[in-house]
Parts: structure tokens; sequence; C-alpha cells
């Protein structure tokens, strides 16, 4: 479910991208998104905040989400010369405290959105299922 909803916010984000171009600022690409969303039915909340717990005590807005779209991937929108680790970490820190999986940094100052794109996974790597780059092939 929740690869079906990463392609339709790519999807999304790919026709802001290719109606406005780069260079606007993220609040930009943001409201034109959310429009985006509206026209195809993709439900989502934007601006949304969190809650958070620090040493016992609630702090009511303790975080801020661009968007959380079908309850399920958590979507950042950047408009920077390239996503840098910072961000990165920025999502996950999101994801572990919603306990969600999936999350997309997106980067509109690119000249194709596809080099904008940054999937984000919450999950552990499952290394078991994988081969070894180290290992010798059987005989």
């Amino acid at each position: 479910m929740e690869h079906l909803t990463t392609r339709k916010i790519i999807g999304a984000a790919i026709e802001v991208h290719r109606r406005l171009g780069p260079g606007l600022l993220e609040s930009t690409y943001e409201m034109c998104l959310a429009q985006e969303f509206k026209f195809l039915n993709i439900s989502y909340e934007r601006q949304c905040s969190y809650p958070l717990i620090y040493r016992e005590v609630l702090l009511e807005s303790g975080f801020r989400l661009d968007f959380l779209v079908e309850k399920q991937v958590v979507v950042e929108i950047k408009a920077v010369e390239a996503i840098s680790n910072i961000h990165v970490s920025q999502l996950l820190t999101y994801l572990r405290l919603l306990n969600l999986r999936k999350g997309l940094l997106l980067n509109f100052n690119v000249p194709a959105l596809k080099d904008g794109i940054k999937r984000v996974s919450n999950e552990p790597e499952e290394t078991s299922l994988r081969p070894s780059t180290f290992s010798a092939p059987l005989r």
C-alpha cells in the first residue's frame, strides 16, 4: 500500500515540477503540491504539528511535518542545492517518532525532479536476505 502511495506522491510532485520548474521557495511548491493532491483525490494533512514528550513533559508542538499523506507517508519539501544528510536524519527522526515506515524528501531545486527524490525508510535492513558483496559464488 505504501508503495502505491509513494508512486502517487511522486507523480503529483513531478506534475508540479513540470509546471513550475526549479527556483521557487519551498512554500510555493508545498502549496502547489497540496493543490495537486486535491486534484488527484489523495488524502493528506499539511503542516501537521505533533506533540513530543521530553523528560516526561508534554510539548504540544514538538515538531511539524510538511505533509502526512494517506496517514502513512511523511513528505518533506526542499528547494535546496542538494539534499544533505541532515535532511535525511530529520525525516528519519520524524518517522521514528510517529512509528511510520516510509518517507519522501522532494527537492524541487533541480532541473529534473527525478534527481531530487530521496526515499527514506524506517525499517531495519534485512541483511540476511541480501547476498554479501564479499562472498564467493557457490560451486
